[in-house]
């Protein structure tokens, strides 16, 4: 009996070691990814990349080199003005407020993206039903994968379908099942997501965080005198006598 309990013990506590967990995780998406080679995914979604015209890709190239850059994903502690004074406030004068709600959407646009993504996901791990129908979706597509490394698959009465046209098919299949299942889901992070953008972008005070973009050009020799240029660009000097 002693010793079950102690078997009993140690299974709770090893479920509830996080090191156990990432572990098992860790081990969860190697044998995915595994599979995911195996089964010939890869190359396929590497065909398929190839074989889009070459202005789509230098625009996606250009996308992703001047907006998914890892410059413009801030750290926590600039997202969240921890050590700041003052990070959080409600901006009273209106222009100025409109003005820290353009900054903060241009500085911190990565951040809200990756927000999204998060809310996204959450959503997604934590519905079982919406798991298995997306786990369903990703086995037909390995299925047809599979079935079609020739090239072409022979169907019911002896019609000869190509790669790419079931793979169209599967396509359309795809989006219409993804609509459908995670609509809830898509409109929930949505809202989600946006109410803590709105409330983040109207409070947070990130006016001394600044891209090269956002920095004030400053004309003129440094000067303490009162007739300053760096202080008074456009304003007379006055000579010492």
């Amino acid at each position: 009996m002693s010793n079950d309990l102690t078997t009993q013990n140690s299974d709770d506590a090893g479920a509830s070691n996080p090191l156990a967990i990432l572990n098992a995780a860790t081990k969860i998406a190697d044998a995915a990814k595994e599979k995911w080679n195996s089964s010939g995914a890869a190359q396929y979604v590497k065909a398929a990349t190839d074989n889009l015209p070459e202005g789509t890709r230098d625009v996606i190239g250009n996308v992703q080199r001047s907006i998914f850059r890892r410059e413009n994903l801030r750290s926590f502690s600039v997202y969240t003005g921890f050590g700041e004074e003052r990070p959080f406030y409600f901006e009273r004068s209106p222009d100025l407020l409109i003005d820290r709600i353009r900054h903060n959407l241009t500085y911190f646009f990565l951040n809200y993206g990756v927000l999204t993504v998060f809310l996204f996901i959450l959503s997604v791990i934590t519905n079982p039903a919406t798991l298995i129908k997306l786990a369903i979706i990703a086995l037909m597509w390995v299925y047809v994968v599979k079935m079609t490394e020739s090239g072409s698959i022979v169907i019911a009465g002896g019609i000869t379908v190509s790669q790419k046209q079931i793979s169209m098919v599967m396509t359309i299949f795809t989006l219409v099942v993804l609509f459908w299942v995670l609509s809830g889901v898509f409109w929930w992070t949505l809202s989600l997501s946006g109410l803590c953008i709105l409330g983040h972008s109207v409070m947070r005070d990130a006016s001394m965080h600044r891209d090269e973009g956002d920095k004030v050009q400053m004309l003129g020799d440094l000067d303490l005198e009162e007739n300053a240029t760096f202080l008074n660009p456009g304003a007379p000097q006055i000579e010492h006598i």
